[in-house]
């Protein structure tokens, strides 16, 4: 019999799974794809030699993962590749606010009446942020706080909504990249914690950047699932999961999937019927022929590229997707060009670059002409350098990855308790109501992203329910 079953082989499953095989138990992982990957993937979705990250691209949350820093993954391949700048937000006037890695670059790209306010916000957190981000990515249950008056700090200011965070700011360049930073998953601006949202972001830059993984996403996962394999886990992929039956014994069961999922696969019934899903988005992948020709220099050397005319634009196109049900008429875009610091994803010349764009819950519209109009406004002659596109809307994203119901890329909406209560308000948010079966997906805390944690906290109850059998 086996120590662990994992089931889905995601970022967090194969994190999980790759802690229990490190102390010692033995692990296998049965994926329903033919890869490992989950949100982390790289595909020629568009024309061959062109490859693109089918979600997640740049990996602010992962290279500063407490659960991936621990790990021995750049022996199995991972190369991170930092772009001469982060991330951009241009405006319209040809001018862009940055997150550099440089707080004093960033600030001035605020403008005089700002820069003092930004700088007294992240310095007090910017030495300690390996502690403080271990701290607010761990439990209390899992581990304790190794510096509480810094998290207690962080919490006064991260707690409230961006909104009241944005108060610090006289001008609108601040204000307009903070809420970008904090759409990126998907949260109503004036939401409960969004603040640490879009703090931690930042942080994240200033401290470890927004780096690419080379060659794609698919090198994380593939250092991952190579790690299991040389500490003796096996990894099964073309094996759909459909009830606890199709598994072999063991002692333990984990579940990289929704909620959803495993309640019907376990036999859960309505246990997680109270959980609720958030907007979907609308991406695009592009093989284009040349660079996105950006107005704004600053936005041409960027890794990430946000897209929003300013505050009230993109807190009124996340409020069309998350309120009113409708694809907002301008909406805000995340994007991410690869290929400005990694050649290898593309022909000599050429580039990838993707696009997304927040829609209703399950929306079947198209927003590509949406899309492409708003990235004219800031890239004027961007359809010309398009040589092909790859079209995803929610339905086609779900269809992907079964985790992203209604296209919800963050298996859960970010918002109300749910962002820090996940699946369920409670103490063990990774134990389920049969005592030998565990959750692990970003539908537990910390939450969405590419940085294992919710594998690495869950594989630390599971070791514990194993050491008392």
């Amino acid at each position: 019999m086996l120590d662990a079953v994992v089931v889905g082989a995601g970022p967090n499953g194969l994190t999980a799974a790759v802690e229990l095989a490190r102390r010692g138990f033995s692990v296998a992982l049965f994926e329903a794809k033919g890869t490992v990957g989950g949100g982390a993937r790289t595909e020629e979705l568009t024309l061959p030699g062109f490859r693109h990250d089918p979600c997640s691209a740049a990996h602010p949350l992962a290279v500063s993962s407490p659960a991936f820093r621990g790990l021995p993954l750049e022996r199995h391949g991972l190369e991170w590749l930092h772009p001469e700048l982060p991330m951009a937000h241009p405006f319209l006037d040809g001018t862009a606010a940055v997150l550099s890695r440089s707080v004093g670059e960033t600030a001035a790209s605020f403008g005089p009446r700002d820069a003092g306010a930004y700088r007294r916000l992240v310095t007090p957190f910017l030495h300690r942020w390996d502690t403080l981000v271990r701290d607010f990515m761990s439990l209390p249950l899992t581990a304790l706080p190794r510096d509480p008056v810094t998290l207690a700090r962080f919490g006064l200011v991260g707690l409230p909504p961006s909104t009241w965070l944005a108060r610090r700011f006289h001008d609108e360049r601040a204000r307009t990249l903070l809420a970008g930073l904090v759409a990126h998953v998907m949260a109503p601006l004036n939401g409960f914690a969004t603040s640490a949202i879009g703090l931690v972001f930042a942080l994240a830059a200033h401290t470890h950047g927004w780096p690419v993984a080379r060659g794609g996403s698919q090198a994380i996962s593939d250092a991952l699932a190579a790690h299991l394999r040389e500490l003796g886990g096996t990894v099964h992929t073309d094996y759909e999961v459909k009830r606890l039956d199709d598994l072999p014994p063991a002692r333990a069961y984990v579940f990289d999937t929704s909620p959803t999922a495993l309640a019907r696969i376990a036999g859960f019934g309505d246990h997680y019927a109270r959980y609720r899903y958030g907007p979907g988005v609308f991406k695009i992948d592009y093989a284009l022929d040349g660079p996105v020709p950006w107005t704004a220099p600053e936005a041409r050397t960027a890794g990430t590229v946000q897209i929003g005319a300013d505050s009230a634009e993109i807190g009124a196109a996340l409020h069309a997707a998350s309120r009113e049900n409708r694809a907002p008429d301008a909406p805000f875009l995340i994007t991410v060009q690869p290929s400005v610091v990694d050649p290898t994803r593309a022909p000599e010349g050429k580039h990838v670059f993707w696009a997304y764009g927040h829609v209703p819950h399950g929306w079947t519209g198209d927003l590509t002409d949406a899309i492409e109009r708003q990235l004219e406004r800031f890239a004027p002659g961007f359809r010309d350098r398009v040589l092909a596109r790859a079209t995803a809307g929610p339905p086609e994203l779900a269809a992907r990855n079964a985790n992203y119901i209604g296209g919800d890329i963050a298996t859960g909406a970010v918002s109300g308790l749910q962002t820090l209560l996940r699946p369920k308000l409670s103490l063990y948010p990774y134990a389920t109501p049969h005592p030998a079966v565990f959750i692990c997906s970003q539908a537990t805390p910390p939450g969405p992203g590419v940085h294992g944690m919710p594998g690495h906290n869950a594989a630390k109850a599971v070791w514990r329910r194993l050491r008392q059998t």
